[in-house]
Formats: C-alpha cells, structure tokens, sequence
C-alpha cells in the first residue's frame, strides 16, 4: 500500500481473481473490505498457492454438493500481512506476517464443542461456495484463524501451512510414528506433504506411486524411501505384487492422496492386515471396492476431511527446520498472469503453484 493511503480510499486496487461460473474466470477490482470487526483482522494478501479444487471449480463450476451459483473469489491456500486489527485482537498487529487457516468454524455446534470443528456445518472456508477466497489484494479474517509467521519463515512458506496441516492432519489419523513402514499413493502436493511428515514423524520405511516419474523423483528427495511408477499395462493382482516387491514390506499404513477409483481399490489390498488405509484424496461420490478383504484383514478405513488443530504443528515442523517445504514449489506468477497459472494447473505439469498477491 502506497504512503498515507488506507484501505478504504477509493483508489486502492483490490485485483481479484473471481469464478462466476464453469469456464468463466474473470480478473476483477471488487470491493474493498469494511474495517475488520470484534476478533478480526484486515489482511493484505501476500502469497497463495493453486490447489486442486480450485482448478476443479474453474473447470466444472462446483465439488460435489458445493456448486458455484454467485460470483466467488478463488484461492486458499494463504500468507499475509496484518493491515489493521479489530477490537479485541491482542496476539497481532499491524505488519505481521500470517498464515491463514482458511476454515472458521460456528464455534457453537456438537461438532466444534467436541473438537472437531473441521465438521462443523456452518463453517466458513475460504474459496467453497458460497464463501470467498483469498485471490485479492485484500481480505478480513478471524484473528484467531491466523498464525504468526516467525521472521526467518518465507511467505510462501506460509501459505504451504494450509496442505502441510492436511498431511499433518492424515498422519494423526492414521498414528504413524517412529519405526513405521507405510506407503503414500499419488505424488502430488498433498502426497508428497505426506512424505514428509510422515519422515518428520519417524516412518523408517516411505514408499509412494504415481504415473508421473518426475514426480516420484522429487518425492525421493524429499525422504521416500522407495518409489513405484504406476502402468496401465499391469492388471490389479500384478500391480500388487509389483508394489510389495519394489517395497519389500506391507505397509502398515496407507495414504490415500489421488482419489482416482483404481489407487482406492490398490491402498486397501495392498496394506498390512490389521493395518490402516486413510482416504485423504477426493474423487468420486461412490467407488467400486475390495470391502469384504478390508473388513477379513481387520483393515481399517479412514476418512480425513481438512484438518483440525493442526497449523500450530505445522508452523513449529517449518520454523524449526524439520521440514523442508520449499522444493514442492515449481512455479511462480503474479496475480496479473492468474489465467496462465491456473492453466498450467490445469495441465498437470507443475507441482505447487505459488501467485504473488503483494503490491511490493
């Protein structure tokens, strides 16, 4: 922001990038936000990064239950700085740099008195209908949903804090610790997130698959143990044996991070019986799958949805040099060129994705 100018002038640029339907992705001035309220903050966006359901409700307009029906700025993945805070904010202030836990819940509900505000009906999140995004200049946000940023912790680190805290989140819930041997399907950013926590929490044995090569290599470098290239050449049973060959173990845990009906199916044959299988990618409503042997082996099946408590763990794992996170960003564009980054999303052939929202 320019010296001596406030928010609130009328000239101040506030660039959004905003879906108002399938296929229709506009850059846009809208409003600029009112003055943040009890227990909020005004933010100046920094940087977010590109997730996959962004791309999905570019492409199809909606997920699942959650359709685009009025305009909606995209974007959640999310560092920024404070602007102004609101009464009642005491652990902020104005030039601290933040990352944002994207989902406020009602507070109020069975499911947040229990703790598991991440299914909380009434919940806020940035960026799912009808709730905006942070693909703007500017945005209000609960201050209690925003995370100090230590000085030597970049802002693109800041906003990789929102898919670290969903690998944190299926790591918990799958209770991998030291001396465990577990497999991790699909090397996207979610996938290789999981890598390394599950590193970071003591696995000694990390395999992982996909069907892009370039990234089993990058995943390799981020602490997997061993890597498997996925064929449409080999039937099930094949690719079975091939995974626990090249592993050399069953997995005692599975990280389920494509979605894709076929990985589902490979997770729950391919763990240890007794083990767990977490579903941590979203695909289709229903699937085809080897229910009876999972329920045979006494393999469990686990959902994860989002995250919960987990942004304090992943700032600490970041700042402390635990976890490297940095090596998942392949690209880089400003706000301005938000078309050709999604596009390129869209083509599969980056990894993370980072737009510089800044006005620097």
């Amino acid at each position: 922001m320019a010296p001596n100018t406030t928010v609130s002038d009328a000239n101040v640029d506030n660039l959004s990038l905003v879906l108002h339907k399938a296929g229709d992705m506009r850059l846009e001035q809208t409003p600029l936000p009112s003055k943040p309220g009890k227990n909020e903050v005004l933010l100046q966006t920094q940087k977010v990064g590109i997730c996959g359901s962004d791309v999905h409700y570019w492409v199809k307009g909606g997920i699942g239950h959650f359709i685009c029906k009025e305009p909606m700025i995209l974007g959640h993945e999310t560092s920024a700085k404070v602007v102004e805070v609101g009464e009642g904010v005491t652990h902020l202030k104005p030039g601290d740099r933040v990352a944002i836990e994207p989902g406020v819940p009602c507070r109020y509900c069975v499911d947040c008195k229990e703790g598991a505000y991440n299914l909380c009906k009434g919940i806020f999140f940035s960026a799912t209908p009808p709730d905006n995004g942070t693909l703007t200049r500017y945005f209000k946000h609960a201050a209690d949903y925003c995370f100090k940023l230590p000085d030597h912790v970049s802002n693109e680190e800041g906003a990789l804090m929102e898919p670290l805290s969903v690998a944190i989140h299926a790591c918990n819930r799958a209770g991998i610790s030291g001396g465990q041997k577990i497999l991790v399907l699909g090397a996207g950013p979610i996938g290789l997130m999981s890598v390394l926590v599950a590193k970071a929490y003591g696995a000694t044995d990390i395999g992982i698959t996909d069907i892009n090569e370039d990234r089993l290599k990058l995943a390799k470098q981020l602490g997997a143990t061993s890597t498997f290239l996925l064929s449409k050449d080999m039937s099930e049973a094949e690719t079975i044996a091939a995974v626990h060959k090249t592993l050399g173990y069953h997995p005692e845990a599975v990280l389920e991070c494509s979605g894709a009906t076929a990985s589902i199916r490979l997770s729950i044959m391919v763990c240890k019986s007794g083990g767990v299988v977490l579903l941590i990618g979203m695909g289709a409503d229903e699937v085809q799958v080897p229910l009876l042997s999972a329920a045979c082996r006494e393999v469990d099946i686990r959902g994860v949805f989002r995250y919960k408590n987990s942004y304090p763990k992943a700032v600490n794992l970041i700042a402390s040099g635990k976890i490297d996170v940095k090596p998942v960003i392949s690209h880089r564009f400003k706000l301005e060129e938000a078309h050709e980054a999604f596009e390129l999303a869209r083509s599969g052939k980056g990894v993370k994705i980072m737009i510089d929202c800044g006005l620097e």
